[in-house]
């Protein structure tokens, strides 16, 4: 027999959404706003460094509010708390515990100039590693081909647009298996496929692939057993980093006394 909800019990007041424990996606949101901060020049690096490490240690939802609380991006609302329980909707066999990517990016989310062209005529080009993808990249392979691999790349928007032509040429899109993926493109006596994917993770990356394939290929997948590295890894890395440098600047310059 299946249990039965629990109630709350009479005079016991629901928490208010500053006292429920942040996830890492909280984080992972109020870290994104920082790091705009600092390329806005509105927080000084040590100033984003100590924050930084003050969200990592933040054990509530309240607790990260307070980061940004100065901030043009902490006046607005906080979203609406969203539990994520993947396992306990399988068990029930209703899939995602969330709504699925959208087909087509928000309207304003992208803008219409791209973040990064990669381009080959009669030649080969890539972006593969440790890069940051942009809002919106465009990718040209005419009598060449280009390979686009987001296994390691840092996701600094939550939608990113590759937009791929393809004239007899090669277009390979690889993406981590913990994204969302989505594609609308056309082939012209060509192949334009995208493998339609959607992550268990509703503040997941969507990518979204368009474009044209003339006489060409363009294909687009997930990377099978690759997994798009964690926000709070990468800035524990970073904030380690700045202050290792620090330490050594501050090493050399006793040394040269």
């Amino acid at each position: 027999m299946a249990a039965e909800p629990r109630t709350a019990e009479p005079g016991t007041a629901e928490p208010r959404a500053t006292e429920l424990r942040a996830s890492d996606a909280d984080r992972d949101r109020v870290a994104d706003l920082l790091r705009e901060a600092l390329a806005e020049g509105r927080l000084t690096p040590d100033e984003h460094a100590e924050r930084v490490e003050g969200v990592l240690s933040a054990k509530t939802v309240g607790e990260l509010e307070v980061f940004v609380r100065d901030l043009p991006a902490g006046q607005q609302p906080y979203p609406p708390y969203r539990p994520y329980q993947p396992h306990a909707a399988a068990a029930r066999g209703e899939g995602w515990a969330h709504a699925p990517a959208p087909n087509h990016p928000a309207p304003g989310a992208i803008p219409l100039d791209p973040d990064d062209n990669v381009v080959a005529v009669f030649s080969s080009a890539a972006r593969r590693g440790r890069w940051r993808a942009g809002r919106r990249v465009h990718v040209y392979a005419i009598f060449g081909s280009v390979e686009i691999d987001l296994s390691e790349a840092m996701f600094e928007y939550q939608q990113v647009v590759i937009k791929a032509i393809s004239v007899f040429g090669s277009v390979e899109i690889r993406v981590p298996e913990n994204v969302s993926l989505r594609g609308t493109g056309v082939g012209v006596l060509g192949n334009f496929e995208v493998h339609t994917l959607d992550s268990g993770e509703p503040d997941a990356p969507v990518v979204y692939v368009d474009g044209l394939a003339i006489l060409g290929n363009v294909d687009a997948k997930p990377r099978r057993g690759r997994l798009i590295e964690d926000i709070l890894d990468r800035v524990s890395r970073t904030v380690s980093d700045k202050v290792s440098r620090k330490v050594d600047t501050g090493l050399r310059k006793h040394l040269d006394r």
